[in-house]
């Protein structure tokens, strides 16, 4: 093997202790397209972070061939879902070569380097199947990101989890800490048993991070499924029940990777009161502590409107703030053809399509809604955005249901889309950021972190990271929250109607009436997000927290 893999820097003596970091979705650059959503931005800032602060950090995921998937538009405006082939000249291919076992077939893996100076990350690999040596159906296993078969799904695990460790073995780069960013690389934990033969070994050297309470990100499986796939790395069926305490026939991945991580890590401190409650019922359960997710500073934040803010001139910062509502308005009106006002209050609304992030809440009431976006003497603009999951066709639903009413107004958009760069852009030229999650289902969220350095306003439901921000009519709006035990549809009606009244009677007004007031709001939203909420922070605190627990 020619490839050789060093590290290019000298490390802080803080950030020494190496760390392998798994995870199946890195948003790292608008071009590189192996992320769905919330966990790869999150993950991308964490690989950003570390490489400024000097970490001995590297990170593992795969080289999906098609991406998540490209979001488009069907001829009557709906979403459509285009898998197309993605090509990667700024990775360097590697001549490694090495087998794993799925499904008792040899999967041959190979392996591609993301340099560090590339986007000033921390070194990064990515595995693939998709060569000649394989045939159709091992080469799929990297095809697709979160593919919704669930055979694919698992040889995908198998590939990060094992292939990871095996990769790490290769470049003879031994961790002393691997960390799970959430389950999906769950086979590492057996890969590793398998190596060291004792339980306490793994304890010590494996970490956890948990990113969602949904049932939907906490995978469950059947166990002779898992072990005709290669799931528990050639280990007996009857060793991986005992390490891992399972009682019956379906295995729990995230309290698997609760039950043989040393620590695990919820990703705020609201998140960590849920996790806690869920999970106080079972047994040898690992440490569980909050390190509140964030969002890397200099990827995110205009540089310029800081200028502004630390030079106190207000002028020169409205002026940018009106620059990058332009910007975002050229992109509506090629998606939408509809020429916004930058002078306008303008709401977006831009995440994962799904349930509990309720995309439709504005839409609860028409009436009220109507009279919401037909204001003459308080106008307003509205964005909706988001990638719902390609097979999530109620998600999908939603998404189409928006863009039909879209349709009817001439200030309201919907874009598709949804990845870093549209991220970016709507994030600067938010007026008003609007995160209506049903309470306690959100972990963490960090979109709002994001906007909030783009002097954007958070108006937003107490849920995840935001209770840690929020200062009320100070640097966001708070909706005042229901009781997250009704009903479904009881909590759906009356954050509706919270939200109505506070749009309708505070913030709208404000921006209107009270500008100066509102420019101040800005200020403190931008000095309070950093540095609490900027991943240097976060990556700081998983050494201090999770790796060096000492």
């Amino acid at each position: 093997m020619s490839f050789s893999f060093s590290p290019a820097q000298d490390f802080n003596p803080a950030f020494k202790k190496k760390v392998a970091y798994f995870s199946m979705e890195y948003a790292i650059h608008q071009s590189f397209k192996v992320y769905a959503g919330g966990l790869g931005f999150l993950a991308g800032s964490h690989m950003r972070s570390a490489w400024e602060l000097q970490q001995n950090m590297l990170g593992i995921g795969i080289l999906w061939k098609y991406g998540y998937y490209d979001q488009v538009r069907k001829s009557d405006q709906g979403m459509d879902v285009l898998f197309q082939e993605k090509v990667y000249g700024f990775l360097e291919k590697t001549d490694i070569r090495f087998s794993i076992t799925i499904s008792g077939h040899e999967v041959w893996v190979t392996a591609y380097y993301l340099a560090p100076s590339v986007f000033n990350t921390c070194p990064l690999f990515f595995l693939s199947t998709d060569l000649p040596e394989n045939d159709y159906l091992a080469r799929t296993i990297c095809h697709r990101l979160y593919d919704a078969n669930p055979e694919t799904k698992i040889a995908a695990a198998i590939l990060l989890g094992a292939g990871g460790a095996r990769l790490l073995e290769i470049l003879n780069w031994e961790p002393a800490k691997y960390h799970l960013n959430e389950s999906h690389a769950l086979p590492l934990a057996f890969f590793l048993y398998k190596k060291y033969k004792h339980i306490d070994t793994i304890k010590e050297k494996l970490v956890f991070t948990n990113h969602t309470p949904e049932e939907a990100g906490n995978q469950q499986t059947d166990i002779s499924l898992l072990n005709k796939m290669g799931f528990f790395c050639e280990l007996p069926v009857t060793e991986a029940r005992a390490i891992s305490k399972m009682k019956g026939e379906i295995l729990d991945h995230t309290l698997t990777a609760l039950r043989l991580a040393g620590k695990a890590n919820a990703v705020s401190k609201l998140h960590h009161k849920t996790l806690c409650a869920l999970w106080s019922q079972y047994e040898d359960i690992c440490p569980l502590i909050a390190i509140t997710n964030a969002q890397y500073y200099h990827f995110w934040a205009d540089e310029e409107l800081y200028a502004a803010l630390k030079e106190g001139d207000d002028e020169k910062l409205w002026k940018k703030k009106l620059f990058h509502k332009r910007a975002l308005f050229e992109e509506v009106a090629d998606q939408n053809g509809e020429i916004y006002d930058e002078r306008i209050l303008t709401i977006v609304f831009a995440k994962r399509f799904t349930g509990y992030k309720r995309p439709g809440l504005l839409l609860h009431d028409m009436e009220r809604f109507h009279q919401l976006v037909s204001n003459k003497k308080f106008p307003v603009q509205i964005i909706w955005a988001g990638k719902p999951y390609p097979m999530d066709y109620t998600a999908i639903g939603d998404f189409d249901k928006i863009a039909e009413l879209c349709k009817q107004y001439t200030n309201c958009a919907s874009l598709v889309g949804y990845e870093l760069k549209l991220s970016k852009l709507l994030k600067r030229g938010a007026d008003v950021w609007l995160n209506v999650p049903r309470l306690t289902h959100e972990a963490s969220g960090t979109s709002g972190m994001a906007a909030a350095m783009n002097a954007a306003l958070n108006v937003a439901l107490p849920d995840g990271w935001f209770p840690e921000f929020a200062n009320d009519k100070i640097n966001s709006f708070i909706i005042p929250p229901c009781d997250p035990h009704l009903p479904d549809h009881q909590q759906d009606e009356l954050d509706a109607n919270s939200l109505y009244e506070l749009l309708e009677k505070e913030v709208i007004p404000l921006y209107y009436e009270y500008p100066n007031r509102w420019m101040e709001m800005m200020k403190n939203a931008m000095r309070d997000i950093i540095p609490p909420f900027d991943s240097n922070r976060m990556a700081t605190e998983y050494y201090e927290k999770l790796y060096n627990p000492e």
